[in-house]
């Protein structure tokens, strides 16, 4: 991490859980890049209390026994401590198979002798960390999820515009390599990319055809803030098996914090699965790198910018919806279409994005209205709410 001096708001929340009594396991996920190793050391090192870190991130994995292992070290350390309290950072944890097991059955023990060790796990596949958590640990974890940086973060860390941010997307690390746009996009291709999916996603999971995965994450990057219907991506994609596989693939994509279809807001749910996703990219580096484009080129080619401020705006809103305060979807019936649809509770927004000032009549807007009454409509953009007003707020400033 460049920018050691800005530390999130999520490392607050995790040290009062740390001050707490033992209760719970503390799980930390998010994608890989988003600084969650470097999040827990920050919130760590400003507790008097040791603590013992180990990292499961190998190019094979690691023996379920190498938990107990670590487990039996950060155990001395409470022994040896003052206070007889110590920390247990065990980092990439899901890529040890069965590992939720291992650590049920160490948890139960030091409850059972009443001893205060407190335990962080940190995974970079939140997918594959809820698989674990719900089925052995259910009732003894507590969940911080890290989103990809939001605008107002790279702002303040990095000192970045809203043009870099929309461009250059929002991985910290990368930030150094901008200047020289073959580096960077390199970087973002074979360090975050290609690592993410043959890592998280293709070791840990059961995919019957890789290239089929990353051809169709490579479809959703060129068509973020499109509707893509399973027929046609069936049709551009060979070998592609059939529609339940790739929509698979991309569940398996958003767990991996990269690529996610957007589902149709309608009346039943039913309706809902059974619709044309919308391709939404999680962080716009992931659109551009994959472009062929530097940044002035970018800037020049109106229909491909206007896409990355919609997909910007779209991973702004879907990024904050971990929380589980609302939902997003989108809305088109026929010719009528609306970008984002977010429903909190019994609030419903709808909101176009427009990249460029425009005198459109919002047909879209208007005939979802009609149908839905929302509580709320926003035009992000245009002559509406700046683009970078609207990312320098909470989602849930516009739409709770």
């Amino acid at each position: 991490m460049n920018n050691l001096k800005f530390i999130r708001p999520q490392s607050k929340e995790l040290r009062l859980r740390l001050h707490e009594p033992r209760r719970f396991l503390q799980v930390v996920t998010g994608s890989r890049q988003v600084g969650k190793t470097t999040l827990v050391t920050q919130t760590v090192s400003k507790l008097k209390q040791p603590y013992h870190f180990a990292s499961a991130d190998e190019p094979t994995l690691r023996h379920i026994e190498w938990i107990e292992a670590q487990w039996n070290t950060a155990r001395l350390l409470t022994k040896e401590s003052k206070q007889k309290k110590a920390l247990l950072i065990l980092d990439e944890i899901q890529k040890i198979p069965n590992w939720a097991e291992k650590v049920k059955k160490l948890w139960d023990e030091d409850s059972r002798h009443q001893k205060s060790l407190k335990v962080i796990l940190l995974g970079s596949a939140p997918l594959l960390m809820g698989q674990g958590l719900t089925e052995s640990l259910a009732g003894r974890f507590e969940t911080l999820h890290l989103p990809h940086w939001s605008f107002s973060e790279m702002k303040k860390a990095f000192n970045w515009t809203l043009d870099q941010y929309l461009f250059y997307g929002a991985y910290p690390g990368a930030t150094p390599l901008i200047k020289n746009g073959d580096r960077w996009s390199g970087y973002i291709r074979n360090s975050l990319i290609e690592t993410t999916i043959a890592r998280d996603v293709l070791l840990l999971s059961r995919v019957d055809k890789p290239a089929l995965l990353r051809r169709l994450f490579e479809l959703g990057c060129a068509y973020s803030g499109q509707i893509l219907s399973y027929t046609k991506m069936l049709g551009q994609l060979q070998g592609a098996g059939n529609a339940t596989t790739l929509a698979h693939y991309l569940n398996l994509l958003e767990g991996a914090g990269m690529l996610m279809g957007l589902q149709k807001y309608a009346g039943s749910t039913a309706r809902r699965r059974g619709s044309s996703p919308k391709m939404q990219i999680l962080n716009t580096a992931l659109m551009t790198a994959l472009s062929g484009q530097n940044i002035t080129a970018a800037q020049s080619d109106r229909e491909f910018w206007g896409r990355l401020v919609e997909s910007a705006v779209g991973a702004h809103l879907v990024n904050g919806s971990v929380k589980g305060s609302y939902e997003v979807f989108y809305w088109r019936d026929r010719n009528q279409e609306v970008d984002f649809v977010v429903r909190g509770g019994k609030k419903l927004t709808a909101i176009e994005v427009k990249s460029q000032r425009s005198r459109g009549s919002f047909s879209g807007m208007k005939a979802f209205s009609s149908a839905f009454h929302p509580t709320r409509k926003l035009i992000v953009g245009g002559n509406g709410i700046a683009i970078q007003a609207f990312l320098s707020k909470s989602p849930e400033h516009w739409v709770l």
